[in-house]
């Protein structure tokens, strides 16, 4: 394999626009790594969206392959922790920003990135799964710390029917939590109930208020929006609850008080994927090996080719894509 060529999804910066192209590298041009992995799946995520339409400043240098997920098998390794044909999977680490990512069928990368795909998943159910998922059991395990468990309460989801989102209603429903999913897509109800949300909230509901505080309702709280959103739900947060926040799709600043910290102790926990030290990655893996079913994952799933990524990314950041997108490299 190392003597031929290649398929990716190459992006170049001409004059100031990002473009894409489906390119065939040689593997001499691949950054070096202690790891070389034939990958089978990437996925797509908000930020890849950002990466291959040239926004937010995602991509350090160019020519880059971006996809800041992959899984596949290793090829060759110079690591003792990994042989070839290990089932490997790797989210985040500055992947598809700085360092050539999944949107390929050959990856070297280095060996502390990777995580063994856990018993009983499939490289495909992986990439569903990817930095959405892994972010989604961040958040979940985040608010068990804090002292969430099942019961009346409800858990809120905002941004339900994105990536993060469906698979954290996956999972908080098969744990037993009564969940409530915020969307604005009405087109999505019936999904996210096949997820296991119990209530579907428009995402009107959390709009701005003079109110510092509403009555108290969310048990616990994963949001993926930011801005308002948020701050609507801090101020319905039940008394020593939290909330998981760890996206801005609808906007980065909050504008809220404290009084939801120093009158309910309601604890806003920021959650971080990219970075995540490896034990608890390999903890929130196992977790997610267990935690969702093969049903789950397949109802949340669509697969596309690399050449479909370049109109999918502007669909990812418009709010249209349902569920999670994985990346066949190999299909054309």
């Amino acid at each position: 394999m190392m003597n031929e060529s290649f398929k990716a999804l190459l992006l170049d910066e001409i004059e100031g626009t990002v473009q894409a192209r489906v390119a065939e590298l040689s593997p001499d041009a691949l950054p070096a790594g202690d790891v070389l992995i034939s990958v089978a799946y990437s996925s797509l995520n908000y930020k890849d969206g950002l990466a291959l339409t040239g926004q937010g400043k995602i991509v350090r240098s160019y020519p880059m392959v971006p996809g800041i997920d992959l899984a596949g098998a290793v090829v060759e390794s110079a690591s003792p922790t990994f042989k070839p044909g290990d089932r490997v999977v790797l989210t985040g680490w500055g992947v598809g920003e700085r360092h050539w990512g999944g949107y390929a069928q050959l990856a070297r990368v280095r060996s502390e990135w990777l995580v063994p795909v856990p018993p009983g998943l499939s490289l495909r159910q992986a990439m569903t799964i990817g930095t959405a998922g892994l972010t989604a059991m961040l958040c979940v395990m985040a608010l068990e710390e804090r002292g969430l468990t099942p019961g009346d309460r409800e858990v809120v989801v905002t941004g339900a029917a994105g990536g993060v989102g469906s698979v954290a209603v996956a999972i908080l429903a098969k744990l037993g939590y009564n969940v409530t999913a915020v969307t604005g897509r009405a087109e999505a109800h019936a999904y996210l109930q096949s997820l296991g949300a119990r209530q579907i909230l428009d995402r009107s509901a959390l709009a701005p208020s003079p109110r510092p505080l509403e009555s108290e309702r969310w048990g616990g709280a994963v949001d993926t929006v930011g801005g308002e959103p948020l701050a609507a739900l801090l101020r319905s947060m039940a008394y020593g609850s939290g909330v998981a926040a760890c996206g801005l799709a609808a906007e980065s600043s909050l504008p809220t008080t404290v009084l939801p910290f120093i009158l309910r102790g309601v604890s806003l926990i920021g959650i971080d994927s990219v970075m995540c030290p490896l034990p608890r990655r390999q903890a929130a893996w196992r977790r997610l090996a267990r935690d969702l079913t093969p049903a789950a994952l397949e109802q949340m799933t669509q697969v596309v080719t690399l050449q479909d990524l370049p109109a999918l990314s502007r669909e990812i950041l418009q709010g249209r894509v349902r569920g999670r997108v994985v990346v066949d490299v190999n299909a054309s």
